[in-house]
């Protein structure tokens, strides 16, 4: 009753200035700097209270809607897994391991932390967590090694954008509840454009290394039983990935229950396996900083929510639509005006609230050019990824910031060379659907 209400009474004069407005004014607040969340909520209740006023108690029902999802209870499962990993010595041998993984080949720490980030990432499914944890551990000892600082944080946040793209992802998650579309399906779309990214980048960071000089020079070989000490100790750290993967990829756990796993995992590994986890002194930090990134996201989400609800009332949807529909331009030109788009509401929108914004809006459009919700996925999670290391939100950046006390601009410049490999991949995504399409399908998934 309240949709139709809205529809009687605003439909019949000015409909497209209080669209403007809407749109308008929620952008303002974020200019002005106010919290995601606040800019969301205050634009929708002062519509609400304009157009209906005393239909306000649908703000918080549809709210709490959004909130409400099982597939997003995956989200401080993944992030609790991470900070166990890393309190509990599984991030460090999974670091050892890429080191010997490119001994063979004189390749130094660089490659090794882009390594990382891919092994990493198939486990917590946050770049940001991937910056922190690998970037803790890696820019100090790039810098001990010869690496220039601003180098070493720069290869650290361009490999960790890798750590959403690589399934799982939570972003993803959230794409999943805005697309209804399976959440295994949606991981593997984006599984093919991660390794893609992560090789890449592994050349271009040889091919510097080699040519500035920070390769190291072995003088002495490592011995079969060295390396068989080091797959022995990681091969726990390895194994969690692979097992997350697999368990959602052939169906035996949901995105959720493979969370929880990753968790119990993670906890009985680094407990009783390496003996680094502390259960008195790691587990209720670990618990606090899971209960602060989940808060920070899901309130987010519930008000990204009715703003999306109100957008929908507003048939701003409908209206790009119509909008996009009535250029004169071909579909390459159109896909590729959609992927500038996605760079720049990513540059200065964090990626929860991105997605939140731009998927009701373009799952529709981008189905008239032939791009169906998985693809699309791929598309936008690739594209938001870069994100994370363009000033001014950049999460990544900030991250890596804090941990060398650099400037933003210095990291972002050593980075520049790296994140011009996930354009191209993006590019790739956008229209090559093969990249995004052929693992889903392998599996068995409907596309």
């Amino acid at each position: 009753n309240f949709d139709s209400g809205i529809c009687g009474d605003i439909c019949k004069e000015g409909e497209e200035m209080i669209t403007l407005i809407v749109v308008a004014a929620f952008f303002v607040f974020v200019l002005l700097g106010v919290p995601l969340c606040y800019s969301f909520a205050s634009t929708c209740a002062a519509y609400i209270l304009l157009a209906s006023p005393s239909s306000i108690s649908t703000l918080v029902s549809r709210m709490f809607n959004g909130a409400n999802s099982f597939t997003l209870i995956a989200l401080p499962m993944f992030i609790l897994a991470g900070e166990l990993m890393n309190r509990g010595g599984l991030t460090q041998r999974i670091i050892d391991f890429c080191l010997m993984i490119t001994r063979p080949i004189r390749g130094g720490l660089g490659e090794v932390n882009v390594l990382a980030s891919i092994v990493f990432g198939g486990i917590t499914g946050s770049s940001v967590a991937d910056t922190t944890a690998i970037g803790g551990i890696m820019i100090p000892a790039m810098t001990r090694s010869g690496y220039p600082l601003d180098y070493s944080a720069g290869v650290t946040v361009a490999s960790s954008t890798i750590g959403m793209v690589i399934p799982p992802s939570i972003p993803m998650l959230v794409y999943a509840v805005i697309s209804s579309e399976s959440v295994g399906a949606l991981f593997l779309s984006t599984a093919v454009a991660g390794v893609l990214i992560g090789v890449l980048q592994t050349i271009v960071v040889y091919i510097q290394s080699e040519h500035r000089g920070y390769h190291p020079i072995y003088k002495d070989k490592i011995s079969a039983r060295q390396c068989w000490n080091v797959v022995k100790e990681s091969i726990w750290a390895i194994a969690m990935p692979i097992l997350i993967i697999l368990s959602i990829s052939f169906g035996i756990c949901t995105a959720t229950e493979s969370a929880a796993l990753a968790v119990l995992y993670s906890l009985l590994v680094g407990k009783f396996v390496y003996h680094e986890l502390d259960l008195k002194n790691d587990l209720l930090p670990s618990l606090r900083i899971t209960v602060n990134t989940t808060a920070g996201v899901m309130i987010i989400v519930a008000c990204a929510t009715v703003f999306t609800w109100v957008m929908a009332v507003l048939q701003v949807p409908a209206l790009m639509h119509d909008f996009i529909m009535g250029l004169d331009m071909p579909r390459w030109a159109i896909l590729m005006i959609f992927d500038v788009v996605i760079l720049l509401i990513g540059t200065f929108l964090d990626v929860t609230p991105a997605l939140l914004l731009l998927g009701p809006i373009l799952i529709p459009i981008m189905a008239e050019f032939g791009i169906g919700k998985i693809q699309l996925g791929a598309i936008m999670i690739v594209g938001l990824a870069i994100s994370l290391v363009t000033p001014p939100v950049a999460l990544c950046l900030n991250a890596a910031s804090k941990i060398c006390g650099l400037k933003m601009g210095r990291i972002f410049k050593a980075a520049l060379p790296l994140l011009c490999i996930n354009v191209l991949v993006f590019i790739l995504v956008t229209f090559v659907p093969a990249l995004s399409l052929w693992l889903p399908r392998l599996f068995n998934f409907s596309v």
